[in-house]
């Protein structure tokens, strides 16, 4: 990189750091930054991001200039004077200041040409020209155009009352700025006092009546005009009042009032309410909403999910925001080009209705939280639609449906391998699924024990990175129902039917390792209660030694146990629980190194055949080669690849009688000839 580059890059870092220190509103960090974008264009000028297809112009942020996207939808940068500049022919940038004159006539010269008409018109300009210190909220062009015939027509033929009056609204008597317009401010206008209610949200854009200030700080001589992309209206209403006049909302009128939520609605306060039409309700199937509003629990969290604890005009939104609830969760309120969305779903049909202490969007669609579903319910909106057909198939619906305390360990789609058809024994799987209290995975710890609605008790098991029921780990956040949970796990549940050496017993692919075993005398440590994890060799794994490996194996009882001791590691450690580089000690002998690629294991480099082979004091994998130690220089890197040459273990510390086990060694080379036949 050249140094004049490097050197331009940390000037510029410098300076949009120093942005956000010195900005003293968050509109005025946006106007810094966009100054900072356009100054290689020459003093003065702003970039601007303009929303392509549309005339919608907005001042740039980092994170809008780097997506180049406001609303979902791609956007063109554009170069234009900054608030209060002029270009001058033949110079670079805006270099000029703009001559301070009257309101009246800033108002022509900001794009609010159609406001200085109707000022004239409505008798105005005397005022605006004269004396006095005054905030002009200023329609633009494009927003009178946008009124309907019928309003305009009403203020325009009676100009001297309506018009007027309607003019006075959108003004204050006094001078604010930009940074004085506070989120949550109101001020009294010059018609009849009645407020105007400000907001200056985090990403810089303000509101005066959810109308955005497109053209912020036009400074005159008698004061001072923003120009506002819609005319504004009066607000008497409080938001239980604008819902109990309009018949369109009468179901959620009336479901307000089941839940004492009435008097918080005609309270001071700066809410937002995702209202459902009476279309919305009709939309939930009948016993689904007959449940919830006769529950007054499930009914008050349904309708607190739809109300934010602050104020969201539709015009402050440009990409999607997590947004808490008075329900307690989230709801992502987004926009995609004009349209608000709500979790991704264009829902919205009706966009800021605003009263005095909040404001009201209309929606579509009703939206039911979590907490307010049965767990049927929970498992039909989730990526789990084999896991609920099965629990159905297996006569489970009456605990899926009901007011049951528990948990649902739901497996993903893809934990079920081929085609999947109910039996007695498919049966009997899918009820140990099912634990029976409401739990939350937060609150779950390492040797934990649940009982299952089959009987059994599931361990748990915490790792550093993740956490497990026996073999299946949890790959999804809880989602808590009215009554019950449910956990999205990874695999489909492999309780534990014996110790390990019963698992390897009633495993044919076992059978030499379990006469090694027997013979290297580790039987009953097998057997005993405990946390193992045994990487344990498969019949394949013996009989792809080579005759002198499989001699000095077979025929030195030290060596033998050394290796068996090798593979067998203390604590329980599920495929789950294994990540980069994870480390476990053996009863004997260097730490394994274990790591995964590709959704494989690997131990030492040796790729685990088969895992998670659940044990009542333990876990088995299976492995089809012997696994050795490694060479120093590869102990810490990913483990997988060729394995190294066989290391003795000579030096291994059991203390045991050396043996000729001719039965064992005659069996592994039967093995071996009648593969080699075979192929």
């Amino acid at each position: 990189m050249k140094p004049s580059v490097l050197v331009l890059g940390l000037v510029l870092g410098l300076a949009l750091v120093l942005t956000v220190c010195v900005a003293r509103s968050p509109y005025q960090a946006v106007l810094q930054h966009s100054r900072i974008r356009g100054r290689q264009q020459g003093p003065n000028v702003c970039a601007m991001q303009q929303i392509k297809g549309t005339d919608k112009k907005y001042f740039t942020n980092c994170k809008q200039w780097y997506h180049r996207k406001i609303c979902s939808r791609p956007t063109v940068i554009t170069y234009e004077c900054c608030p209060g500049y002029e270009k001058i022919p033949g110079e670079k940038g805006c270099p000029a200041a703009l001559p301070l004159v009257n309101i009246f006539n800033t108002l022509g010269v900001v794009g609010a040409s159609t406001t200085q008409m109707y000022s004239e018109r409505a008798n105005l300009r005397e005022e605006v020209e004269g004396p006095g210190s005054f905030t002009f909220f200023a329609p633009s062009n494009e927003a009178w155009a946008a009124l309907p015939t019928e309003i305009l027509d009403a203020l325009v033929s009676n100009v001297n009352i309506e018009l007027l009056n309607a003019l006075h609204y959108h003004m204050v008597n006094r001078r604010l700025t930009s940074e004085e317009l506070r989120h949550g401010s109101s001020f009294s206008s010059m018609y009849q006092d009645a407020h105007v209610h400000i907001h200056h949200y985090s990403n810089g854009i303000i509101t005066v009546n959810c109308a955005r200030l497109i053209k912020p700080d036009q400074h005159a001589t008698n004061g001072i005009v923003h120009v506002v992309d819609r005319v504004i209206t009066a607000v008497s209403n409080d938001m239980q009042a604008i819902i109990d006049i309009d018949d369109n909302l009468e179901t959620l009128r009336m479901a307000f009032a089941a839940a004492g939520l009435t008097t918080m609605l005609e309270n001071e306060g700066q809410y937002t309410i995702f209202a459902p039409t009476n279309d919305a309700f009709e939309k939930i199937p009948p016993e689904t909403l007959n449940r919830i509003l006769g529950d007054p629990v499930a009914l008050r969290d349904l309708l607190n999910y739809h109300i934010l604890k602050h104020m969201q005009c539709a015009e402050s939104i440009v990409s999607g925001t997590p947004m808490e609830t008075l329900q307690g969760t989230m709801l992502e309120v987004g926009c995609d080009g004009d349209q608000l969305t709500l979790n991704g779903k264009a829902v919205i049909s009706k966009k800021d209705q605003l009263g005095t202490n909040g404001v009201i969007h209309y929606i579509n669609e009703l939206l039911i939280p979590d907490s307010a579903k049965t767990l049927l319910e929970l498992a039909e909106d989730s990526s789990v639609s084999t896991a609920t057909k099965l629990f159905v198939e297996a006569g489970l619906t009456p605990h899926l449906t009901g007011s049951e305390a528990l948990t649902m360990l739901a497996p993903l789609n893809d934990a079920f391998k081929g085609s999947v058809t109910m039996t007695p024994d498919m049966r009997k799987m899918m009820t140990n699924h099912m634990v029976k209290e409401q739990l939350s995975s937060k609150s779950l710890y390492h040797g934990q024990e649940l009982e299952t609605l089959g009987g059994l008790r599931l361990r748990v098991f915490v790792y550093r990175n993740n956490l497990c029921i026996e073999n299946a780990c949890i790959a999804a956040h809880d989602k808590t129902g009215r009554y019950a949970s449910m956990f999205t796990v990874d695999k489909v549940l492999s309780p534990p039917m014996g110790t390990v050496m019963d698992v390897l017993k009633a495993d044919d692919r076992f059978s030499l390792l379990v006469g090694a075993i027997q013979t290297a005398g580790m039987t009953e440590l097998l057997n005993q209660q405990g946390a193992l994890t045994f990487f344990a060799p498969t019949n394949d794994a013996f009989t792809t030694m080579t005759q002198a490996e499989l001699n000095k194996l077979m025929r030195n009882a030290q060596q033998l146990s050394g290796v068996l001791r090798y593979h067998l590691g203390e604590g329980l450690l599920v495929s789950g629980g294994v990540g980069s580089h994870t480390r476990l000690q053996p009863v004997q002998g260097e730490k394994l190194e274990l790591g995964v690629r590709n959704y494989t294991v690997y131990v030492n480099k040796v790729p685990v055949a088969d895992a998670d082979l659940m044990a009542t004091n333990g876990v088995v994998h299976a492995v089809n080669s012997i696994i050795k130690p490694l060479p120093l220089k590869v102990e810490r890197e990913q483990n997988d690849g060729p394995d190294p040459p066989l290391r003795s273990a000579d030096s291994s510390r059991v203390d045991s009688r050396s043996f000729r086990n001719d039965d064992l060694f005659q069996k592994v080379v039967r093995s071996r000839s009648s593969r080699t036949m075979s192929q």
